[in-house]
C-alpha cells in the first residue's frame, strides 16, 4: 500500500513522511553546527592577540611587572631586555642547554621555549628570587664557595636545576645530581665543582667519584 489509512482518518504517505523527517532532522543538525561553529568564533576571537604589542602582567619574585610586548616574545626575551632580571642567560635559544631555566608555578621550564604572554597569572621566579634580603641562597652561597663556574653563563640554569632538585630530595647521591643536571649545558667543563656544590648544599659531604684536582698541581 501506498499509503497509511489511521483511525482517525488522517494518512500519509510513506514518502510524505520520510521527506518530512528528513527535513527536519537536517533544520534541527544544521542549528547544531551553527551554533558550535558560532561559540568557536567567538572563542578564538577571544584568542587573538597582537601582531602589535599588547599590555601583559607578570608576577616575578613577588613583584607585578606590567609591560608592553608583542605576542611572540619569550619569557626570557621579556625579563632580560624590558627589565634588569638578567640572570637568566640566552645561550642556544632553543631549549636545549638550559641557561635559561626559571620556575614558573614551581616547575622548572626553559624560559627560551615559553611566551611571556602566556605566563602572565603564573609565579615566576628567577635566580635573582632565591635570595632572601640580600642573602644567598645554600645552593648559591654553595656554587660560591665551591668556584662551581668559570665563563657563568650556564651557571644560573644550574643553579636552578640543583635548586629544584633539593626541593624535591633534600638528600641526594651523586647521580640525583647527575640526573638533575642532565638537561643543562657546561661548555667550559665546570660539572666536579658544580656536582661538589650541589653535594654541599645539600648537606652531603663524602663525594665517591668526583676529583678536583688544584690548577696548581697541573703546572
Amino acid at each position: 500500500m501506498s499509503e497509511s489509512s489511521l483511525k482517525d482518518g488522517f494518512s500519509v504517505s510513506r514518502r510524505s513522511f520520510l521527506k518530512t523527517f528528513g527535513t527536519s532532522a537536517a533544520v534541527a543538525a544544521t542549528a547544531q553546527v551553527n551554533a558550535v561553529a558560532a561559540e568557536l568564533e567567538k572563542a578564538n576571537k577571544e584568542k587573538i592577540v597582537g601582531p602589535e604589542a599588547v599590555p601583559i602582567t607578570l608576577k616575578v619574585n613577588g613583584k607585578t611587572i606590567k609591560l608592553q610586548l608583542e605576542p611572540r616574545v619569550t619569557l626570557l626575551e621579556a625579563l632580560r631586555n624590558m627589565t634588569p632580571l638578567t640572570g637568566s642567560k640566552e645561550v642556544c635559544d632553543r631549549a636545549t642547554c638550559g641557561a635559561c631555566s626559571m620556575f614558573v608555578d614551581d616547575k622548572l621550564v626553559y624560559s627560551c621555549s615559553m611566551l611571556a604572554i602566556e605566563a602572565q597569572g603564573k609565579k615566576i621566579t628567577t635566580v635573582e628570587g632565591l635570595a632572601e634580603h640580600g642573602k644567598l641562597s645554600k645552593v648559591q652561597q654553595a656554587f660560591v664557595e665551591q668556584d662551581a663556574l668559570m665563563c657563568g653563563y650556564c651557571t644560573s640554569g644550574f643553579v636552578m636545576s640543583v635548586t629544584a632538585l633539593l626541593k624535591q630530595n633534600p638528600k641526594p647521591t651523586e647521580a640525583d645530581v647527575r640526573h638533575a643536571c642532565s638537561g643543562n649545558l657546561c661548555r667550559c667543563g665546570t660539572y666536579p665543582r658544580i656536582l661538589q656544590a650541589a653535594l654541599k648544599a645539600a648537606g652531603v659531604t663524602k663525594i665517591s667519584k668526583t676529583e678536583v684536582i688544584p690548577y696548581a698541581e697541573l703546572a
